[in-house]
Parts: C-alpha cells; sequence; structure tokens
C-alpha cells in the first residue's frame, strides 16, 4: 500500500519523513486558510487570540513542590483520575510564553485528546494560569528543571502509561531544549512542537521589526502584569536584579535584561537568547518529534527552523504551513472559531504512535533501538 503524498501546498521534510508520512493522511487535503482573515498574519493571529472559542473544560490542580523549594501547578481534567483506567496514555500539554490551563488553544487539544481516551494534564509555568508563587524565581526558555519533576511526577503517578507532550511557542522550545538534553533517558514516547521560535536571538531581532513592536508591547505587558502579583517576594533582592527595569518593561527584552537572564545565571540578554534557544537540541532527540510551524509566523520567524538539523534527525518530521501566523491556523473544517488547523494532525500522530507501542508492546525504537515503552523489561 503507498504512502499517502501530502499536498503540494505544504513543506514536508524530516528523518522520519518515511517513517511516519503514511500515518498523516490529513496532509493529502490541501491546506484552506478562513477567507480573509488568514490572509494576512497579523490578522489571523490577532483574530485566534481575541475570538477563537475556549472550550470549558474543569480542571482539578495539583501543586508541586519542586526541589529548590518552589512551586509548579499542573491542571488535569477533573474527574479523570477515576473515569479512565491507569494505563491510559497521558498527554502533557505545555503553554505559550505566558499562556497557561486557561489558553483556548490548549483547551481544544485538550477536548480532542480526551475525546480518543487519553490522560490531559496541563503544565503552567511558575505564575502562569494563576499558579502561585512562592519563592523569588519565575520561569525561562533556558530553565528545564520544573518540567523535568513535572515529567518524573506524572510518570511515578502512572507507571503503566506512555507520557507524551506537546508544546506552543515558548513551551515548545522548552519541549524540545528537554528532548535534546534527556536523549536516550528521556521517559518521554513522543512530542509536538508547535509554531516553536527555535532561534531566539532572531526572534528577538525580529520583534523590533514593523508591526511586530506590537506583539512586543502586549506580550511585555502580560510578563509584566505576572511579575506584579509577585513582585514582593523580590523585594530588596539586590545583585545585578533591576526590578523597576522589570515591572515597567516596554519590551520583553527589557523584561529578560531586568528578571529573566539574572535569575538563571547569564551575564547579558544575548548570552540568555543564545544559550536558551531549541534549535541545537533537534540533532539530539531521540525520540519521535513532529513541529508544526507556519510559514508567514510574524512571532517564530521561517529562517529560524533547523530544517537541516531535522533532515538529518531520524527520528523528527516538519510540517510548514503556507499561513497561519503565530498560534492562529485559522483554517480547515473548524474555521474560524474552533480549533487550530494542526489539531488533528497532531491527534493522528500521536495516536499512531500510541497504537504502534500497544500492537509491538513497546514504543517507537529509535534507529539505535535505545527508547522503549512502559512496562518492557530491559534485555
Amino acid at each position: 500500500m503507498s504512502t499517502p503524498q501530502p499536498h503540494s501546498s505544504f513543506e514536508v521534510i524530516g528523518g522520519a519523513r518515511d517513517r511516519f508520512l503514511h500515518s498523516l493522511s490529513y496532509l493529502s487535503r490541501p491546506f484552506s486558510p478562513f477567507p480573509y482573515i488568514a490572509s494576512n498574519r497579523h490578522v489571523e493571529t490577532i483574530f485566534a487570540s481575541f475570538f477563537r472559542s475556549a472550550p470549558k473544560v474543569r480542571y482539578r490542580r495539583q501543586c508541586i513542590r519542586t526541589k529548590d523549594g518552589g512551586v509548579v501547578a499542573v491542571d488535569w481534567v477533573s474527574g479523570d483520575d477515576r473515569l479512565l483506567p491507569p494505563d491510559s496514555p497521558v498527554l502533557i500539554l505545555l503553554p505559550g510564553l505566558t499562556g497557561g490551563s486557561e489558553a483556548s488553544y490548549a483547551r481544544h487539544l485538550l477536548i480532542r485528546a480526551r475525546s480518543k481516551g487519553w490522560r490531559v494534564v496541563v503544565f503552567n509555568n511558575r505564575g502562569c494560569g494563576n499558579s502561585p508563587v512562592i519563592t523569588p524565581q519565575l520561569y525561562s526558555a533556558s530553565f528545564l528543571g520544573d518540567l523535568r519533576e513535572v515529567i518524573s511526577h506524572v510518570n511515578k503517578l502512572y507507571p503503566d502509561a506512555n507520557i507524551y507532550a506537546v508544546g506552543w511557542s515558548l513551551g515548545a522550545n522548552i519541549l524540545v531544549r528537554y528532548l535534546g538534553q534527556e536523549t536516550h533517558a528521556c521517559p518521554l514516547s513522543g512530542a509536538v512542537s508547535l509554531c516553536n521560535p527555535f532561534n531566539l536571538v532572531l526572534t528577538d531581532d525580529n520583534f523590533h521589526k514593523g508591526f511586530n513592536n506590537v506583539y512586543d508591547r502586549v506580550l511585555a505587558k502580560g510578563l509584566r502584569k505576572n511579575f506584579k502579583k509577585h513582585a514582593l517576594l523580590f523585594e530588596d533582592i539586590g545583585g545585578e536584579y533591576n526590578i523597576e527595569l522589570a515591572i515597567n518593561a516596554k519590551s520583553i527584552r527589557e523584561y529578560d535584561d531586568g528578571l529573566t537572564r539574572v535569575s538563571f545565571g547569564f551575564k547579558s540578554v544575548d548570552e540568555y537568547y543564545s544559550n536558551s534557544s531549541s534549535a541545537d537540541s533537534i540533532k539530539h532527540v531521540q525520540i519521535p518529534l513532529l513541529c508544526v510551524q507556519a510559514a508567514n509566523d510574524p512571532i517564530a520567524p521561517s529562517g529560524g527552523i533547523p530544517r537541516e538539523d531535522i533532515k538529518e534527525n531520524p527520528n523528527c518530521l516538519l510540517i510548514v504551513t503556507p499561513k497561519g501566523g503565530h498560534l492562529g491556523w485559522v483554517a480547515g473544517d473548524d474555521a474560524p472559531f474552533g480549533s487550530p488547523w494542526p489539531d488533528p494532525l497532531v491527534i493522528d500522530f500521536l495516536e499512531h504512535l500510541e497504537s504502534g507501542s500497544a500492537k509491538s508492546g513497546t514504543s517507537w525504537l529509535n534507529p539505535e533501538g535505545n527508547h522503549q515503552s512502559k512496562g518492557m523489561a530491559s534485555p
């Protein structure tokens, strides 16, 4: 049976192209952006942010005390701990820069995954999603400690389940960096990266061009708003911190200069960005990874995608849509107010990994055969 070829409207590359493309029949249909709204990348990005529906979800919050004395909050779907069997696959969602479990794009994917019998949990960065902060540290593109502890926690709660993760924007950058660092020890069975900025130096430069300044100011406002809730924790903290700059930041760069890069030990913002980009992590990824990007993304520029490393990694597959903006993708059957275009693709990919794992008794092996799923005894 021949592998269905993706429609010519998509850029499809990756060392795992032949390995996974046959399971993604959704790509055989042409990309169908919604008229007018998707004709401009800025209109599409803004429309999705303000007008996309947000499905109602009842969460059960769990706060995890971290090794450094802080707290990270994860939101499970209420009742699923009783309704789903313990070996149901678990999907961890990582929202973007200031997003949390309230994000509409996260809720849409959550609903779709639950309809397939998946257990879903949203990882909120410290202070996001109205989560508590009890120490003078928030989060960054460089810090993987909280994600590492959350994945370990989920692993212990559901030792018989395969665990997967999906990240958007900053969450995607953090997720891919985590995959690159964990390499053969990664406990995840698969992952998806959406709207990943990949190259934060290029992303920062892009923020200062034309209309992109608007996104920079809006995102900086969200960071300031989050920080002000916890500013007293940083009172009299001293050192290189510039709390005044962070609390009045007009750009992400100013916020990162006053707070983030100091919190995580970087001498400059440029050093922070260059050392926190996930582009360099792709070559080390050892589990199945699907990356979905929009060619016209104003925040995660197409030029930052590490195409050559994705081509050479037998575990990676990249799909680039001609339009979509940033976290927009107002296209497909559910447009304009429903779920983003990639959601069915993401679920098809994850379901393919999970069904392969169930049939073989092991998760998808990388070419060296190093990764194995739960319940599979070591040789």
